[in-house]
């Protein structure tokens, strides 16, 4: 029990604190509800009873890290509890007789048993955090040099949040748990339901009972007191994702991934200031728990440029701290480039997913790198390289500044004549896609598609010169207005063909197609090839008659992948064809991108970059002992057949399409054209071992 003058002043610290806390709540509110309009209204309850369920089994954060997930699943179980515990100390400290230590009522016993070992937990999993913090220091947590950080950030404000947080959670907890062993020594005796603190309660026998009461109302203050003066600085601090996460997750993002959100604003598409941004994404940095989970595994921040997503995410946040009440009245309209993220960053991007995938409280940073390049390119702001590109795919339909008469010209070096779909009627209609078309790495492997479809008797064609970039990453480039006149185009186009399904070798179209076209009247069955070349196995129309019995790796495109949950259709294809399947330590939702993604494959290298995303990838697939390093993408067939030479892994890393495992497996003839070296060598052969003419 508090003494009076105890009780008033507890009263009157709440009454301030609480005054000073809700200015910090005021001004998160009014900072969100200034952003742009975003409707995530629908289905509210469903929404948060989801996210709820979610945050109690811990889901989010057990997707990466399983060691740090499992130390801050004891804080977050022990620290949810103590809700409880401090209603608890409340009703001790001001009703006369209310006290659980040593009841014989089941309810309170169990709610003691719970208490201790929950304060174990939140000790041991709070010290773990420091250690790991400012002793073991790991790499992750450190931003490249060329990163653009808040001032306050730089100066060690990571850290100093993150002192200050864990020395308030061990003061808090730990004086609770010390107050519960005074408590015992002053009854003298131990009690089963409490374990952990009636070992500790000997440490306190000898005292006296005068000091042992003195103890327990420090203790208290210490536990209660705290965490009321705490109050002002939540809002502030990395521990207000406490409550902001589990609102983040629910009012998440609930349309398909591959589906960007359409301008509101045509007269100024995109986000130059925080204002400008949807209002879930200017909630994002409350819900950050600054675990930088996302740049560890951005392809741009390993690779060595300047973008980390963590940092734009932290860097808003503490500008809004900095602020204050004046991001309401001036300072809310300073760019965003001028204090969250660098100009460079923004071109960093390679729109993976990886970082929104990865993030336990269900941000969006790489939304806010889209909606900026938006407005950079509405205002001609891009690199030089980006600008001839959209203006090649303005006037010629495709990224290479080829005509469009040259589209299909693939098709001339095959033994038969594809079908043109827009002129005869087939089954599937193939939206071969720009690089499949035009780039000569990728040449062959499109030939080898058409090779098997028309051996296995699959009614196809093609648009051929009709045929336009579907635009995905135009739009993700931020040339929105372009990719509505390509996607107008196509779906024209694909309105004139008569076809039941499309499909496409391409994950980047099979994406937009599938995800984005819906919207603008373009509604059609799309499959990626792996899923035709798997149905047809299965039904036979494929005859696999040999096993390759080799060993090979698979790369997980991150449009096929991460974007749409196509991880098993290649993996059984290559199975089929008699692989041995070796996964790399990233695979499927964990894949590690090629770097070619967002138009990066239009850009040049980064002046700072270390290493190639896809020299990264290559080395990776080395690690595990194979040979042969397999793609389900024209882009990652020209990104990694470069970075193999590149790497010095030439010579003992072939880059494969699965459409090179499964022409393998059907085991057709040679051609005459392949048969005429062994020809002429067995000939040559002949003509050396030939026995001399006898003289005369």
């Amino acid at each position: 029990m508090l003494s009076p003058n105890e009780k008033i002043a507890f009263i009157i610290l709440v009454i301030i604190c609480g005054a000073l806390a809700f200015q910090g709540f005021s001004r998160i509110f009014k900072t969100v509800k200034s952003g742009a309009n975003a409707d995530r209204s629908d289905n509210l309850i469903g929404r948060f009873a989801s996210a709820l369920m979610d945050v109690l089994l811990q889901k989010p954060i057990a997707k990466a890290r399983p060691i740090v997930s499992m130390f801050h699943s004891f804080i977050f179980f022990g620290f949810s509890f103590y809700l409880l515990v401090n209603v608890n100390d409340i009703l001790e400290a001001y009703v006369d007789g209310w006290t659980t230590i040593g009841s014989e009522n089941i309810v309170a016993n169990l709610f003691n048993v719970f208490a201790d070992i929950f304060s174990v937990f939140v000790l041991v999993g709070m010290v773990f955090f420091l250690y790991r913090r400012f002793v073991q220091k790991p790499k992750v947590m450190d931003f490249n040099a060329n990163v653009k950080l808040h001032p306050g950030v730089s100066a060690g404000g990571l850290k100093r949040d993150s002192l200050i947080v864990g020395i308030f959670i061990l003061i808090h907890v730990g004086s609770r748990w010390l107050g519960t062993a005074m408590h015992l020594a002053e009854n003298g005796h131990t009690d089963s339901w409490l374990p952990t603190a009636s070992i500790i309660s000997g440490l306190f026998s000898n005292w006296s009972h005068a000091s042992l009461e003195t103890g327990i109302h420090v203790t208290w203050w210490l536990a209660m007191g705290l965490i009321v003066m705490f109050l002002p600085y939540f809002p502030r601090s990395k521990h207000i994702h406490l409550m902001v996460a589990p609102v983040n997750l629910a009012l998440g993002r609930k349309t398909a991934r591959g589906a960007m959100d359409g301008v509101t604003n045509t007269a100024s598409p995109g986000s130059r200031t925080l204002s400008d941004l949807p209002w879930p994404q200017v909630l994002d940095p409350w819900a950050c728990i600054m675990c930088t989970r996302c740049h560890e595994v951005c392809p741009a921040h390993e690779s060595g440029t300047p973008l980390s997503p963590s940092a734009l995410e932290i860097n808003k946040r503490y500008f809004i701290n900095e602020q204050g009440n004046s991001v309401f009245n001036g300072a809310g309209e300073t760019a965003l480039l001028d204090y969250a993220i660098s100009d460079d960053a923004v071109w960093s991007c390679t729109t993976c997913y990886a970082c929104v995938e990865v993030c336990p409280v269900g941000n969006e940073p790489m939304m806010d790198i889209l909606e900026m390049r938006r407005n950079q390119v509405f205002d001609a702001n891009m690199p030089d390289e980006l600008a001839d590109v959209l203006r090649s795919l303005d006037e010629q339909g495709n990224s290479f500044n080829e005509s469009a008469r040259r589209r299909s010209k693939w098709s001339k070096k095959l033994d038969f004549k594809l079908k043109d779909a827009t002129k005869e009627p087939v089954k599937y209609l193939w939206y071969v896609g720009d690089f499949a078309s035009f780039n000569q790495s990728c040449q062959e492997t499109t030939r080898k598609v058409a090779e098997v479809l028309t051996a296995a008797g699959v009614d196809f064609g093609i648009m051929g010169k009709k045929e336009k970039s579907a635009g995905n990453d135009v739009r993700r480039a931020g040339e929105e207005g372009l990719f509505e006149v390509l996607a107008e185009q196509n779906i024209e186009t694909i309105e004139k063909c008569e076809f039941e399904e499309i499909f496409t070798t391409d994950p980047h179209t099979f994406n937009t197609l599938k995800n984005e076209y819906p919207d603008k009247g373009g509604n059609y069955p799309v499959k990626h090839y792996s899923t035709l070349l798997l149905e047809l196995i299965q039904s036979g129309d494929i005859e696999l008659k040999k096993k390759l019995n080799i060993k090979a790796t698979y790369h997980d495109p991150c449009y096929l992948g991460r974007y749409n949950g196509i991880y098993d259709d290649p993996r059984d294809v290559m199975q089929l064809c008699g692989i041995e399947l070796v996964e790399m330590p990233r695979n499927k939702e964990k894949s590690f991108c090629c770097g070619a993604g967002g138009g990066q494959i239009w850009l040049p290298d980064h002046d700072d970059m270390t290493q190639r995303p896809s020299e990264n990838r290559i080395e990776e697939a080395v690690s595990v002992g194979v040979n042969n390093f397999t793609v389900a993408c024209p882009k990652d067939m020209t990104m990694y057949a470069d970075a193999a030479k590149t790497s010095g892994n030439e010579d003992n890393m072939a880059v494969k399409d699965i459409i090179d495992f499964v022409l393998e497996a059907m085991d057709f003839p040679k051609k005459v054209e392949e048969l005429e070296p062994i020809l002429e060598e067995v000939v040559q052969e002949s003509h050396e071992t030939k026995p001399e003419e006898p003289t005369v």
